[in-house]
């Protein structure tokens, strides 16, 4: 009889525990959505909620490090870009405008950016997710064959197009499946970007130790025979990156996120993918298609209405997307200063590693490192670059500084650092259903601002001190941005 009436306390009181969680979840989306002005949508932050319920799980882990796949592939097109194009200019250059090659990346990194960000919200995150990487694979080791400097251009803004639409869609992706209280780890992801730089490090100091592989054009006329290290590199990045888009594949069969099943009315689909995914990893999941339709219907942008009017629908569904952006006017100045801050890391960022090169070289002219020292140095540097964001994951989880106030410092240390140049002198928050595509256009904005820097880098003066100044004071303009940041995402889910 007593282990009755124990059960039974046990049971009532596990019953009171849920319905206080229960409580506690309402009264937490209630001040969510007041406080946000009715940005969020009540009903579809309940049904996340209800998705959150299976936590952490293997399978969060395996698409931690195939998203961030993504992050090291976008760096890892960049940096090899650049560390490739001086020798294939001299080979295949012929009076080719010199930064030809870096205003293709960028303005490829754009249209992949935009072309992805939008479509990923119309078509879905799985088949872009699965596409991109492939794209900047094969275009990168076509690119490494190219017999003409035009050519090299033109895939390397294939390559770009298929690179831009990972920093788009990986963010998205995991944030979209990842729990409300491991998000931290998207910020601990940017740690890939170095991944991938010191990658395209790692290969090019490699290749480029080899003098019978890098030829010096002021001794002799290069060739695909003693200047095969750029083409060599260009190949090896391209098959890393093929490597890494078969893995996306064969290591999980990414389905489609939850949160666009929920604002796509695929809520069987939902609930079938979340009781697998529950039952592979012997999970509790209670989640119910019942359950999921008695929170409501979710508010989705227009969707343009018959097939008969494809076109016009997706154009539709475009402005509506966008226009969930500037919803009200909180909304709208997060919106506009998110944009603002990719501008100017766009501007600043690839500004300074354009204009380092010239500048240590007019201030430093009797130093001439080997090949081997050079990108000896250069790898060294970039591995710095992976763990910096796993020190910002763990400052964004401070509850007194939260996401806004770590962009603020590591902007203000950027800027700091970018200054200390200048006196070398001797040789001693998304919206759910446009996430993909408020994001797409902070990265365009971003690319067109690199694009930018590759035109000044030729047209300007690149042996002054001014552009270092210009890129610190653009991270003193982020800092300050971050901090007026109308929203802080700390302790809240992303719905």
């Amino acid at each position: 009889m007593s282990n009755i009436e124990t059960s039974g306390s046990v049971k009532e009181s596990r019953d009171r525990e849920k319905d206080v969680m229960a409580a506690d979840d309402v009264s937490y989306h209630i001040s969510t959505v007041n406080e946000l002005g009715n940005v969020v949508d009540p009903v579809l932050s309940a049904k996340i909620n209800l998705v959150n319920e299976i936590g952490w799980t293997g399978f969060h882990l395996k698409l931690c490090c195939l998203t961030g796949f993504g992050f090291a592939a976008d760096s890892l097109v960049a940096f090899l870009q650049s560390v490739a194009a001086g020798q294939a200019y001299l080979e295949i250059g012929h009076g080719g405008y010199p930064t030809g090659s870096t205003m293709a990346l960028y303005a490829g990194l754009q249209m992949g950016a935009l072309f992805w960000g939008f479509g990923a919200d119309i078509i879905g995150r799985r088949i872009a997710f699965n596409t991109t990487l492939f794209i900047a694979a094969i275009a990168t080791i076509v690119a490494g064959a190219g017999p003409s400097w035009v050519a090299f251009c033109v895939f390397v803004a294939f390559l770009g197009f298929g690179a831009g639409g990972n920093l788009v869609l990986d963010p998205t992706v995991m944030l979209e499946f990842v729990p409300a209280k491991q998000q931290w780890v998207i910020t601990a992801m940017a740690g890939w970007w170095g991944v991938g730089q010191a990658s395209a490090g790692f290969i090019a100091w490699g290749y480029y130790s080899r003098n019978d592989w890098t030829c010096v054009a002021t001794v002799e006329t290069c060739t695909w025979q003693n200047n095969k290290s750029w083409r060599l590199i260009m190949f090896t990045g391209g098959a890393l990156m093929f490597v890494m888009s078969a893995l996306r594949i064969l290591i999980i069969r990414l389905p489609e996120t939850p949160k666009f099943l929920v604002t796509n009315g695929k809520e069987e689909e939902l609930v079938a993918m979340l009781q697998k995914l529950a039952s592979t990893y012997k999970r509790p999941c209670s989640l119910t298609l019942e359950g999921l339709q008695a929170c409501g219907t979710a508010h989705t942008p227009e969707n343009g209405g018959s097939k008969g009017s494809s076109v016009r629908g997706l154009g539709k569904s475009l402005v509506g997307h966008v226009k969930g952006l500037f919803s009200t006017k909180k909304l709208a100045l997060s919106t506009c200063l998110i944009w603002l801050s990719w501008t100017l890391i766009g501007l600043g960022y690839p500004l300074f590693f354009l204009y380092l090169p010239s500048l240590l070289n007019s201030r430093l002219p009797d130093y001439k490192p080997s090949f081997t020292e050079t990108w000896r140095d250069y790898t060294i540097t970039n591995i710095c670059a992976i763990f910096g964001p796993l020190i910002a994951a763990g400052l964004a989880e401070v509850s007194f500084l939260g996401r806004r106030y770590t962009m603020a410092i590591g902007a203000v240390i950027t800027a700091i650092f970018f200054f200390c140049y200048t006196v070398i002198k001797t040789p001693a928050q998304n919206l759910a259903i446009s996430s993909c595509i408020c994001n797409g256009i902070a990265v365009s904005l971003n690319r067109i601002m690199g694009l930018l820097s590759a035109v000044i880098a030729v047209t300007a003066d690149t042996t002054t001190i001014a552009p270092l100044y210009i890129s610190g004071a653009l991270f003193f303009v982020m800092a300050i941005v971050s901090v007026i940041l109308p929203f802080e995402p700390y302790g809240r889910s992303a719905s």
